[in-house]
């Protein structure tokens, strides 16, 4: 007795409304806002936080993304 193959059926992409996309972009690009502007800018005259911590926390990320800092 002979069986037959199944079917094959092609995948169909999934499509995700814009809507649905528009939180997420909006949430990343305030994280992402955030970061650099302390990596980049907190110290000195611009710190929103006083003391050197966050400097000194984020000093081989700021060398490594190129920011100038002493």
């Amino acid at each position: 007795m002979a069986t037959q193959a199944p079917a094959i059926v092609a995948p169909h992409p999934v499509t995700i409304p814009f809507r649905e996309i528009l939180p997420w972009v909006v949430f990343a690009g305030i994280i992402l806002s955030m970061f650099v502007y302390f990596v980049g800018a907190e110290q000195g005259a611009t710190s929103m936080i006083s003391g050197t911590w966050v400097h000194e926390f984020v000093h081989d990320g700021r060398h490594l993304l190129g920011f100038p800092c002493h």
